[in-house]
């Protein structure tokens, strides 16, 4: 049996939701030391004290993860508010979701310009940007709105604030890729199911709804160009899962949720991609140290061990009301956290 000591992993995007949600699944990401709560909730978690609260609801699920907040970045955001926030240690992070581009973003920016204050105020004092970098002009294929954003809106962005650290959340192309490192103070969090799927996996034997995420999965050459950024080494590219749980029948409805539950089995899934790719010993970089280090936080001090064991995990998990699939679920893993 191989096994692998890493430091305790980071997720750098996780969806943990509110209520009766966040109590099922808050647990599942108790193998990670610190996850990363995204903020679009309903109402959103838009302010300085509003990401307080969200913080104290998570402790209080027992979950033994040390949970961080980014706020919600909106067309009427205080630049004070955030400062305040960051300095206090409220928040590590802010999120911006374009209007429309994603669950619960329909409070987002409407406008880039409308939020120039806060940008330049976030670049003067480090506070990380988080974007989800879709265009939702109707008249852009979805397959492309990832590259045409990074083209239109965030890179004359950086190139106007250069000293604003950015990172592009759930990149899916290698045009993302390619941004990242030709930019400063750019990185990427990568998802495990974009490492492990292409758009092939939508419509495998029929339409198949618990592959659908946003941004949607993309073609093959995306997918390689993910995993070689992934496995290389490169400190700009970090885990963060983008878990995102919702019902089943709400993702099996005729105008289906966009999310993968992947949080109980992301470390995992990453193992056995980074054993495919030979890249075993850089696991702990993308897992471990390169988010902590563009965070500016320590690495974690505990360690874990995954070992190549052969499990499968359960394919759905009950929540209050139904159920949520997991993703592999039901399928056999090569690898897995010990104990």
């Amino acid at each position: 049996m191989r096994t692998l000591t890493i430091p305790r992993p980071d997720d750098w995007h996780v969806h943990l939701r509110d209520g009766a949600m966040l109590a099922s699944v808050a647990p599942f990401s108790a193998g990670f030391g610190r996850i990363l709560a995204m903020p679009n909730l309903v109402p959103p978690v838009d302010t300085a004290a509003a990401a307080r609260a969200y913080r104290a609801r998570i402790a209080a699920t027992g979950a033994p993860f040390a949970p961080l907040l980014a706020t919600y970045l909106t067309d009427r955001t205080d630049p004070d508010d955030l400062e305040a926030g960051f300095r206090a240690g409220d928040l590590v992070a802010v999120k911006w979701y374009p209007a429309g581009a994603t669950t619960h973003s329909d409070r987002g920016v409407t406008d880039v310009r409308h939020v120039a204050a806060v940008l330049e105020r976030m670049a003067a004092i480090g506070l990380p940007l988080l974007v989800h970098g879709e265009v939702t002009d109707r008249r852009v294929d979805i397959f492309d709105r990832e590259r045409v954003f990074l083209e239109t809106i965030l890179g004359p962005l950086l190139d106007r604030l250069p000293a604003l650290r950015c990172v592009v959340e759930h990149a899916t192309t290698r045009d993302a890729v390619a941004f990242v490192r030709s930019r400063p103070n750019t990185a990427a969090t990568i998802t495990p199911h974009h490492l492990w799927w292409n758009r092939n996996a939508l419509f495998e034997g029929g339409l198949r709804p618990h592959a659908y995420c946003l941004p949607v999965l993309k073609r093959e050459e995306d997918r390689q160009a993910l995993r070689a950024a992934a496995t290389g080494g490169d400190p700009r590219f970090f885990a963060g899962t983008d878990s995102a749980p919702h019902p089943v029948h709400k993702k099996e409805a005729d105008c289906g949720c966009a999310g993968v539950f992947c949080a109980p089995t992301a470390i995992a899934a990453y193992a056995q991609v980074f054993d495919e790719e030979q890249a075993l010993d850089r696991l702990g970089g993308f897992l471990s140290q390169h988010g902590a280090a563009f965070y500016r936080l320590p690495v974690s001090a505990e360690t874990v061990q995954i070992e190549e064991r052969a499990w499968t995990p359960p394919e759905c998990i009950a929540i209050e009301g139904g159920t949520v699939r997991v993703f592999l679920g039901g399928e056999t893993l090569r690898w897995a956290v010990s104990g």
